[in-house]
């Protein structure tokens, strides 16, 4: 699938290589970091981000809470950024801040406000001459290099990548170091997958159910995201449990479905919903472990036996290919979508 390659496609192909270059460069920051952490033994963590950065901050809470056993909680950015009212009980807990630039006031203010209770303020940026860069106890730079397209691609990617190898050293989870050692050439397939046969479904689409749960939760709601920042297609991110209760009757038929299944437990009874949607004549695009998705109507199989989280990390570097062409398809520049631009000023 190669439609029109602007900068959102060519820099999310860059993702394989920055994320092994990340990894390398990284290793002793991150090391230190997470035995730090360790050390620490907070009875809890929270995190701190807007847009794609906050789908990011639900994989970190995915990350902590099932490789860790910490609590994670999402800390808004208004609680520290306009009623100052950041909580004395997070004296000694680390905040996770995600930002791209670095650069938005809101998560500069909640960030201090958070410190001045006693936060660890951990820093996962791309510019590491930003504010938030300079503020934070640790800083974990992503190394995405520059990226342009307003749509964040690569830094997405990055930001799962070094979320993973800090929670992997913070939990001493060999299991999960030793399977970032291969997202390289993992990312590099993923990207090289082929995912146009959605194309017909969801070009005339007016609006999407997107489904995840565990580990692809955080997934599900980037795409859903993506495809209305690019696309201007409306479509909203539920867990294949949560959907059950309620957005799922308003699937009629034609209405199309994209699920990405993981590659854990949590995949418990996605065959049977996907089924549930094709049953009442809905497309169903299914991206993940050949058993889960075989009642979708298109399937995207992922390798038998992958890490869960590797494979949650490797479906949005397939989506992004699929997610340009949609935007181009429906007329729209993915690149420059209105309305937006690559620094989000709010507080």
């Amino acid at each position: 699938m190669h439609a029109q390659t602007g900068r959102m496609l060519i820099e999310a192909r860059q993702a394989p290589d920055v994320c092994e270059a990340q990894l390398e460069r990284n290793a002793t920051l991150v090391r230190e970091a997470g035995r730090r952490l360790r050390d620490l033994a907070p009875p809890f963590a929270a995190t701190l981000a807007r847009g794609s950065s906050d789908q990011a901050a639900g994989f970190a809470k995915h990350l902590l809470e099932i490789h860790a056993g910490i609590p994670t909680l999402s800390h808004a950015p208004s609680v520290g950024s306009l009623y100052r009212a950041s909580s004395p009980h997070f004296r000694d807990i680390p905040l996770i801040a995600i930002s791209q630039s670095g650069r938005s006031p809101d998560l500069i203010a909640a960030s201090e406000d958070a410190q001045r209770q006693g936060a660890i303020v951990v820093a996962l940026v791309n510019d590491t001459a930003s504010p938030l860069a300079a503020l934070a106890d640790i800083t974990i730079p992503v190394h995405a290099g520059a990226e342009t397209s307003v749509a964040a691609t690569k830094s997405f990617i990055a930001t799962l990548v070094a979320l993973t190898h800090l929670v992997s050293e913070w939990s001493g989870d060999d299991a999960l170091l030793g399977a970032l050692s291969g997202i390289g050439p993992r990312l590099r397939e993923a990207a090289a997958q082929d995912w146009s046969a959605a194309l017909p479904y969801l070009v005339p689409a007016s609006d999407l159910l997107v489904l995840g749960r565990g580990p692809t939760l955080p997934i599900a709601g980037e795409a859903a995201l993506k495809l209305k920042e690019t696309a201007g297609l409306y479509a909203e991110a539920f867990s294949s449990a949560e959907v059950a209760h309620g957005p799922m009757t308003l699937v009629k038929a034609g209405d199309p479905v994209l699920a990405f299944g993981p590659g854990d437990v949590s995949a418990h009874g996605l065959h049977e919903r996907l089924a549930d949607f094709a049953a009442r004549g809905a497309p169903v695009i299914a991206a993940g472990p050949a058993e889960d998705i075989a009642a979708a109507t298109i399937q995207f199989p992922a390798p038998a036996g992958e890490h869960p989280v590797i494979g949650a990390i490797a479906a949005i570097q397939s989506f992004y290919d699929l997610a340009n062409a949609v935007a181009i398809a429906r007329g729209r520049d993915p690149d420059r979508p209105p309305h937006l631009a690559k620094v989000t000023r709010t507080l």
